[in-house]
């Protein structure tokens, strides 16, 4: 199965009593994506790839990058992230940001052994833009295959069982979940994909990929 594009995006609107200096998530944050995963005597861990976060304190772009990761069963290809301040207007203060991280080449086979799919992702993307008003986390998914199965459109949170040949759930993804903080101050958090393996696979552990939150503005 390829699927060329799937996007969505979520909105969080602050509410009146907000204080967003206040707030349950940063300023501004995103990253590519990171796993922590074993097999018998084996751990593979990957370190949050490609991390900015945002400056409040100055307008202005901060940048991450990270090289290619090849692990056995796992290889994603070269990530980048941008965390943006911008001024809307200097007489009032008033700022907004926008956190973007992006990647391409994911491929996972550890799950093949098992007569399992190969996974494949072309390109990611995933943001969080806050104003004065609220938040939105949106992002993208290009160029998949293996994920057989998978509805066009993927509502947020949803969990895809991964799947042997025999039928066997050697995995399970779950997709575009987002946290709204309680109480509500219009911040968000969203990870667009975390991949946990099941017992069956032979192995333990996770792989995410990408990562952000973001907060109103002051």
């Amino acid at each position: 199965m390829q699927k060329s594009l799937l996007a969505g995006a979520v909105v969080a609107l602050a509410v009146a009593t907000a204080a967003p200096a206040f707030a349950t998530n940063p300023p501004g944050t995103a990253s590519s994506g990171s796993a922590d995963f074993a097999k018998a005597d084996q751990t593979f861990k990957v370190e949050p790839l490609a991390v900015c976060n945002v400056n409040p304190e100055a307008a202005g772009t901060i940048t991450g990058s990270s090289p290619a990761v090849s692990k056995s069963g796992l290889k994603i290809g070269e990530t980048s992230s941008t965390c943006t301040t911008e001024v809307v207007n200097p007489d009032e203060f008033t700022t907004k940001t926008k956190s973007v991280a992006t990647g391409k080449a994911f491929e996972l086979s550890a799950l093949v052994g098992k007569n399992g799919p190969r996974l494949k992702i072309g390109e990611w993307k995933i943001n969080c833009d806050a104003t004065e008003t609220g938040t939105s986390a949106g992002w993208e998914l290009k160029g998949m295959s293996g994920w057989t199965g998978l509805p066009q459109n993927i509502p947020s949170g949803y969990v895809h069982e991964i799947k042997s040949s025999a039928g066997v759930v050697l995995a399970k993804a779950k997709f575009t979940d987002t946290v709204f903080p309680v109480p509500n101050d219009g911040s968000i958090a969203m990870t667009l994909l975390k991949i946990t393996f099941e017992q069956a696979s032979g192995y333990t552990g996770s792989i995410t990929v990408g990562t952000t939150a973001c907060s109103p503005t002051p």
